[in-house]
């Protein structure tokens, strides 16, 4: 075996221990440059390359997950909260849309766009779904939001047939 394929070695095996590449060249004593001229000029050196950053993200991944499991083992509500808000559908992160002004006639470009993301996120609006924009409406998915009141258009008009004016 040549002293540049013991190198190259040596780095990846390095790399499969803390997928950091800076770290990696200084523990195998390559300098950065040689590595990414290496990547660039050979396709096997590159493959083995994104191999051991893979390995080595797994390895820390599995270690992450396991001092987090300590953590909530140990009540810790940080790690707790972690766990539920990226592991739990009823926890993830929600986006809540509110107006100040009650009297929009109609929705900017800009408010359609963000309720079109912010329906888009909560599920409704299919992600590949394309917005079609009616005069002071726009449909989403299989129902019609009127722009003025973001309400269904078929619950148009029932606070007048309720409202005893």
């Amino acid at each position: 075996m040549s002293k540049k394929n013991r190198l190259q070695q040596a780095f990846f095996e390095e790399l499969r221990k803390v997928p950091i590449v800076l770290v990696a060249c200084e523990k195998s004593g390559i300098s950065r440059n040689s590595v990414y001229r290496w990547k660039r000029e050979d396709k096997e050196f590159s493959k083995a390359m994104e191999d051991a950053l893979a390995e080595g993200e797994a390895l820390v991944n599995d270690m992450s997950e396991s001092q987090l499991l300590t953590l909530i083992k140990e009540k810790n509500w940080s790690a707790i909260s972690f766990w539920l808000r990226h592991r739990n559908p009823k926890f993830k992160d929600k986006i809540e849309v509110t107006s100040r002004n009650e009297n929009i006639d109609e929705l900017t470009p800009a408010q359609a766009e963000t309720v079109r993301q912010a329906l888009k996120l909560a599920n409704i609006l299919p992600q590949d779904e394309q917005v079609t924009d009616k005069p002071n409406n726009q449909h989403y998915g299989t129902e019609q939001y009127n722009t003025s009141g973001l309400g269904r258009e078929d619950d148009q008009g029932q606070e007048d047939k309720n409202s005893d004016n």
